[in-house]
């Protein structure tokens, strides 16, 4: 597949390796090979995304069973942004001199989306308040005691049927969280298995609708719900003004000062998020 644009493919290596669940994902750095578990209306099946190792990448590989390709691709896609409104954000974003540096500096710097918005949310509540490392061990326990085998010796993320019905007590037992984040990981599972599809919300347009729905959820705040809102719903502007890296990158501002210096990166404030969070995790440029 064809990237419009190209896009820098360090920052979103580092991003993919960063983020991958134990069991489900693996990594291969010498050809920038990303494979992970992709939901298809046959089922679960384990699929490859070559980024390749250069600097920028202009041209995606996917793999998968010939039988559903064409569908992983097109998930693929969407996970990793390539039709965004990435031009328009970038023109908009560059009239703004602290973020004109980073723009320039990494120009097609995508918003790494979703390919099942059940997981992403699910797995968003498992990174609350802690690094990124203890969640992703807390998620590898999950998939460890309930993910299904996809083929290629990954498994599956657990469907969300399967979370609600195992309890909050026997979530805690498995992953070693707290008992108030495993009371709000199942909680979200029932909200799930119950037909909040987040996925179908994002095609018709509802996510607003939805991320509404999410916030009735104790133990879910706005910080996920702005991160689910960003990364499954598709809503660019999207933003996350109490998020500490951001807050950190933009110059240690309180959530209020952070909220209103992005007044002017509407509509695109999630673009501006990820350029802001991209470059206080790389050295180099920074912005703020």
């Amino acid at each position: 597949m064809d990237v419009p644009g190209g896009l820098p493919a360090d920052p979103l290596r580092r991003f993919l390796v960063a983020h991958a669940v134990p069991g489900a994902e693996r990594f291969d750095a010498a050809t920038g090979t990303h494979e992970r578990v992709v939901p298809t209306a046959a089922g679960p099946v384990a699929a490859a995304v070559v980024l390749g190792a250069g600097e920028r990448c202009e041209r995606v590989l996917v793999r998968a069973p010939a039988p559903v390709l064409g569908e992983v691709a097109g998930l693929v896609r969407r996970w990793l942004d390539l039709d965004g409104g990435v031009a328009a954000a970038e023109a908009h974003l560059r009239a703004d001199p602290s973020l004109a540096a980073l723009v320039a500096a990494r120009p097609g710097l995508r918003v790494p989306r979703s390919v099942s918005g059940a997981e992403t949310a699910l797995l968003t509540v498992l990174g609350q308040q802690v690094s990124l490392a203890a969640a992703r061990t807390f998620a590898g326990r999950l998939v460890a005691a309930h993910g299904r085998p996809a083929g290629e010796g990954l498994l599956a993320f657990p469907d969300p049927g399967a979370l609600a019905a195992a309890g909050p007590d026997a979530l805690r037992a498995v992953t070693g969280l707290t008992g108030a984040r495993s009371r709000a990981l199942h909680a979200l599972a029932e909200l799930l298995a119950g037909g909040l599809d987040l996925d179908a919300a994002r095609e018709a347009g509802e996510g607003p609708a939805a991320r509404e729905r999410l916030l009735e959820v104790r133990g879910v705040g706005p910080w996920t719900a702005d991160c689910v809102a960003l990364r499954v719903l598709g809503e660019d502007d999207a933003f996350l003004p109490g998020d500490l890296v951001l807050r950190a990158a933009m110059g240690r501002v309180s959530p209020a000062q952070a909220l209103a210096r992005a007044q002017g990166w509407r509509p695109w404030r999630g673009y501006a998020l990820l350029h802001l969070w991209t470059a206080h995790a790389f050295a180099g440029v920074t912005g703020g």
